[in-house]
């Protein structure tokens, strides 16, 4: 066994994240690292653009790269320069991939978005990933795509990998999505592009609006919300990515359970559908406030500062809100470990079609942190108190991983988090910024 930063272990070697409980505060601060979701988006947008267009704050991550791989196989020229991404668009004429098969790794967001792309393509083309993305429901985005026109077949099982035959021409159309989800919303526009006539989503209620900010920045007007018209072509643009909420409310909530706590995270991204996290953390009891509030590229940013404000209470967090923090989920359950009262999540099930069963993993880790709970089928009640230490599975999920560490700073003894080294999925420097607040995280390969 050795210590090794979690982005730095190979592939094929597993990790044992070792969290020590803190006896002081965390203090200080640091710009998270690139939107994922607003990264996956702006890699493929410039990908179909005419011209180069220049991107800087980009996620980094095992996730992104894939995409931006899948890009420069379908066509696109990428360079590096000062920091900044430089991607030369198709121009919207893509070429077939080397093999046809393109590897998703473990993006769900990856595939989804091309699928849609790729589904108005005079080629054939196959999606695939690793064996928890090729377990994933993807009858939800196959489904509007037929309608369309797209001959796409999924794995007998409704998943990847997907097979997409070239098209013989797309019909735009008015898609009622039965849930509401921003990847299912940007995969049927995105096809919608390469489509006769406008195509139009609706859905229960509203997801992530990333894709309909961003694509009038691209040259793309919308023609009425959430819609697009057929042959509209994207143009070059210089984007800024602002710092993921996702990523940044592991801080936060770190703050929000140490005493003597005070941490700043800097360009975060507020979007409006992302907030349901920081909506619940102020409603718990955390002493939140947000600077230097301004617009860029299209999407709201602003400074989050946190300070400890004494034990969190327990919440009934509202239906309506769920869709806003469904990434944010797991942390949740994590805070409701240690707070006063019994915290209830209701309809959540999508949880369980994530990168892992959210639901089942995080309720399995927190009973055996000695933590009381009743899981039910779309939710789950969390009996806050003392947590104790041990070692706990993340079954391969970043999310549930860097939960579970979260809530290991205030645990009785020391929490050991299996599989760690799927955090390098979305956030490869977690530990690394954690502990430059005071945390004590070290990850440990298994040889």
């Amino acid at each position: 066994m050795h210590k090794v930063p979690v982005h730095k272990v190979l592939p094929g070697h597993t990790v044992i994240l070792t969290v020590t409980p803190l006896d002081a505060g965390l203090h200080g601060g640091f710009r998270p690292p690139g939107d994922k979701s607003i990264s996956h988006r702006a890699m493929i947008f410039a990908s179909l653009a005419a011209g180069c267009s220049q991107l800087s704050g980009l996620l980094e991550s095992e996730d992104t790269l894939a995409t931006l791989h899948a890009c420069e196989q379908l066509g696109a020229v990428v360079e590096r320069r000062d920091g900044k991404l430089f991607i030369t668009g198709t121009a919207g004429k893509l070429q077939p991939p080397a093999g046809a098969t393109l590897d998703m790794g473990n993006s769900g967001t990856a595939m989804r978005l091309l699928a849609g792309v790729l589904s108005g393509q005079p080629f054939d083309s196959t999606l695939s990933g690793d064996a928890s993305l090729n377990s994933r429901p993807m009858r939800r985005i196959v489904a509007p795509l037929q309608l369309m026109g797209a001959r796409i077949e999924p794995r007998g099982e409704g998943t990847a990998p997907l097979v997409i035959r070239a098209s013989t021409g797309l019909t735009g159309i008015e898609y009622a999505s039965p849930v509401a989800s921003a990847q299912i919303k940007s995969c049927v526009l995105l096809a919608g592009l390469y489509a006769s006539g406008v195509t139009r989503v609706t859905e229960p209620c509203l997801s992530r609006d990333h894709t309909e900010r961003m694509l009038p920045l691209f040259g793309v007007k919308l023609p009425a919300a959430c819609s697009v018209t057929g042959g509209s072509k994207l143009k070059a643009a210089i984007f800024d990515v602002p710092g993921d909420i996702s990523s940044a409310v592991f801080a936060l909530a770190a703050a929000a359970l140490v005493p003597g706590s005070e941490v700043t995270l800097r360009h975060v991204g507020l979007n409006p559908t992302r907030k349901g996290f920081l909506d619940c953390l102020q409603e718990m009891g955390a002493e939140l406030q947000v600077s230097a509030a301004r617009d860029q590229s299209a999407e709201p940013v602003g400074d989050i500062r946190l300070r400890f404000n004494g034990r969190l209470r327990a919440i009934d967090v509202p239906a309506s809100r769920v869709p806003d923090m469904i990434d944010e989920l797991p942390l949740l359950m994590a805070l409701a470990a240690t707070a006063d009262g019994v915290t209830r999540i209701r309809a959540a099930a999508e949880l369980r079609v994530k990168e892992s069963d959210r639901l089942a993993v995080m309720a399995a880790g927190l009973k055996t942190l000695g933590v009381e709970l009743q899981e039910c089928p779309d939710g789950i009640d969390i009996n806050g108190g003392r947590v104790a230490g041990g070692r706990v599975a993340s079954a391969g999920d970043h999310r549930c991983a860097m939960s579970f560490a979260v809530l290991g700073l205030v645990a009785g003894d020391a929490v050991q988090v299996e599989s760690a080294e799927y955090i390098a999925t979305s956030y490869p420097g977690f530990s690394e910024d954690m502990n430059r607040l005071g945390a004590d995280m070290q990850a440990v390969v298994q040889e």
